[in-house]
C-alpha cells in the first residue's frame, strides 16, 4: 500500500510540475527549470554518501574496529538479501541513525555513538534493519526524483516573469502572483508526504528483517525522547538532511503536520505493534546474533574528526 501511495504522490508531483510549470514559465521555462533542478539533484544523488558522511564527521568501522556492530549489520544485510554496505559511526550524544548511497551496491549506514549507548542489542538491530530497508527500497533515488520536481517547481515560481508568462497568462497578474506563492508550498506538501510514506515502509520492512517489530517500536520511543532532549548542532546547521534520519534530529519537531518529514512517532509505534501482533509477537526479544553477546556499555571513540583521535574501540568491547 505504501508503494502505491508513493507512486500516486510522485504522479501528483509530476502533474503539478507540468501544469504549474506551463502556466508560470511556458514550455521553455518548464524545460529549463527541470534540467537545472535535475542537474543539481543528480550531483547530490551521485555524491550523497560522501557529502552527508563528511558533514557529520562519520568514520568507517569494520570487523577489527567495531566487531559486534559491524557483524550485526552484516547479518541483517544477509537476511535482507543486500550487499554488505559500508558501516559508519559518528560522534553525537543524540541517538539517531541514517542510510545513504545511490544504490544498494554503493550504500552506507551510520549510527551515532549516542544510539549505541542507549539501545539494547535487539533495539539497535531494529534501527539498523530500518536503515537497510531504506537501502533496499532505493529511497535515496525516490527522494532525489521528488526533490528534482519540487526544486523545478520552486524555480519556476521564482522566475515566472522572466519567461514572459506574467501578462498573457490566463490567470492574470494576480493569479500568477498567487501561484508563485502556492506552487512551492504544494510541492513541499507532496515532498513531505512522500518522505513520511517512505518511513512507514522502512519501519515495516525493518521489522521483517530484524524479526521483531516490537524491538524497533521500543527503539523509536527511546530515540524520539532522546532526540527531543539532546541538541544536534550539525543537524541544525544542515536541516536539509533531517529527512534521512530515523527520527527528525531537529529541535522543535514534535508536531505531526503536513510539512513534517517524519510521521508522528506514536503512529509509527502503533503500526509496528500491529505488525508484531500479526506475527504473534509481544516482546522485544527477536534478533539473536550469531556472534558473542554484548559485554559492556562502552562505544567506539570516534573523536572530533581532526585526525588526532585515538584508534577506534569496538562497540560493546
Amino acid at each position: 500500500m505504501n508503494f502505491v501511495r508513493t507512486a500516486m504522490l510522485l504522479a501528483a508531483m509530476t502533474a503539478l510540475f507540468m501544469g504549474i510549470g506551463y502556466m508560470l514559465g511556458g514550455q521553455s521555462g518548464m524545460v529549463i527549470a527541470f534540467f537545472v533542478a535535475a542537474a543539481m539533484n543528480v550531483f547530490s544523488y551521485w555524491n550523497s554518501d560522501r557529502m552527508v558522511l563528511k558533514m557529520y564527521g562519520a568514520q568507517e568501522v569494520d570487523e577489527r574496529t567495531a566487531p559486534e556492530f559491524y557483524g550485526m549489520v552484516r547479518e541483517l544485510a544477509g537476511r535482507a538479501g543486500l550487499p554488505m554496505p559500508k558501516v559508519y559511526l559518528y560522534d553525537s550524544p543524540q541517538p539517531n541513525a541514517f542510510a545513504t548511497g545511490r544504490n544498494p551496491q554503493n550504500a552506507a549506514v551510520a549510527a551515532s555513538t549516542g544510539i549505541v549507548k542507549m539501545l539494547s542489542r535487539e533495539e539497535l538491530a531494529g534501527v539498523m534493519a530500518h536503515e537497510l530497508a531504506h537501502v533496499q527500497h532505493r529511497d535515496t533515488l525516490t527522494m532525489t526524483i521528488t526533490a528534482t520536481l519540487a526544486g523545478a517547481i520552486s524555480m519556476l515560481a521564482n522566475f515566472a516573469f522572466f519567461f514572459g508568462r506574467g501578462r498573457d497568462n490566463p490567470l492574470g497578474i494576480v493569479g500568477v502572483l498567487l501561484m508563485m506563492i502556492v506552487a512551492p508550498m504544494a510541492a513541499a506538501l507532496v515532498q513531505m508526504a512522500i518522505s513520511r510514506t517512505r518511513e512507514y515502509s522502512a519501519d515495516r520492512r525493518g521489522g521483517e528483517i530484524c524479526g521483531n517489530p516490537m524491538a524497533l517500536a521500543s527503539a523509536l520511543q527511546k530515540i524520539h525522547h532522546g532526540a527531543q532532549a539532546i541538541h544536534n548542532e550539525r543537524a541544525e546547521r544542515n536541516p536539509a538532511t533531517a529527512h534521512m534520519f530515523i527520527i527528525n534530529p531537529l529541535s522543535g519537531q514534535n508536531m505531526d503536520n503536513l510539512f513534517s518529514t517524519h510521521p508522528n512517532t506514536e503512529n509509527r509505534i502503533a503500526a509496528l505493534r500491529d505488525q508484531a501482533a500479526s506475527m504473534g509477537q509481544t516482546s522485544t526479544q527477536g534478533y539473536r546474533p550469531a556472534t558473542a553477546t554484548r559485554r559492556s556499555q562502552s562505544v567506539p571513540n570516534t573523536g572530533n574528526g581532526n585526525g588526532n583521535e585515538p584508534p577506534f574501540k569496538g562497540p560493546w568491547s
